[in-house]
């Protein structure tokens, strides 16, 4: 078989790499999303409060109010979201309320339907380039993508694409990379199962609790 012309390659990697875009559906969500907007629309978020977005993972954490006493909090996490899907939103549920800070926890999603670690670094890439063209004092923060128990499989991925996500966090004093994946690991780096819930990939009130204070540092103004 003869081999493959490098420009024929570069075409196919090219193709590839967009796959993950083609497959994102962000209108799955739009009934939720119009739902918080119209929800907005009856009782407007003030401004300046911290917006946190991204998958089920900050949908499902109702005690943020508690955790953060003293911080205007505001969930906007939807479903099984990728992260693509917070960057289709942004507009909706995130810049209207000119947060001073946005917390975003995504790419999990993204990688177990087997995506790849470039895809979630270019996603990550332009919320960032979109947040900051509309508020460009508003503070970035990204929760480090969490090692689930139920998704060994895609563990080496997570690891890269924070790896990745941390650098450019390093090099743009706007972006702050949260490291809440190794506190929920043991000594010798194995999973505990008891900061999940039954599933193995969500977070239990234990699992939470090690996230509030990861991150509480992080919110102050």
């Amino acid at each position: 078989m003869a081999p493959v012309p490098l420009r024929s390659r570069l075409v196919i990697v090219f193709l590839l790499l967009l796959v993950p875009s083609i497959q994102a559906a962000p209108e799955n969500w739009a009934a939720e999303i119009d739902r918080l907007v119209a929800n907005d629309a009856a009782r407007p978020p003030a401004p300046g409060g911290v917006v946190f977005i991204g998958s089920s993972s900050i949908r499902l954490w109702s005690s943020l109010a508690q955790d953060f006493p003293g911080v205007a909090t505001i969930n906007r996490g939807f479903g099984g979201s990728e992260l693509p899907d917070s960057v289709h939103y942004i507009d909706r549920v995130v810049i209207p309320y000119r947060p001073r800070a946005v917390v975003l926890y995504a790419g999990e999603n993204d990688l177990w339907a087997g995506k790849s670690s470039a895809s979630v670094v270019a996603a990550f890439e332009a919320f960032r380039s979109r947040l900051h063209a509309a508020l460009p004092e508003a503070r970035l923060i990204f929760l480090s993508i969490k090692e689930s128990p139920s998704r060994v499989r895609v563990r080496d991925t997570v690891r890269e694409t924070n790896r990745r996500i941390a650098e450019l966090c390093a090099a743009d004093p706007r972006c702050v990379f949260v490291d809440v994946a190794t506190p929920l690991l043991d000594a010798a780096g194995g999973f505990r199962p008891e900061l999940f819930i039954a599933d193995q990939l969500h977070l239990s009130a234990a699992g939470y609790a090690i996230w509030k204070q990861v991150l509480a540092p992080h919110l102050s103004p």
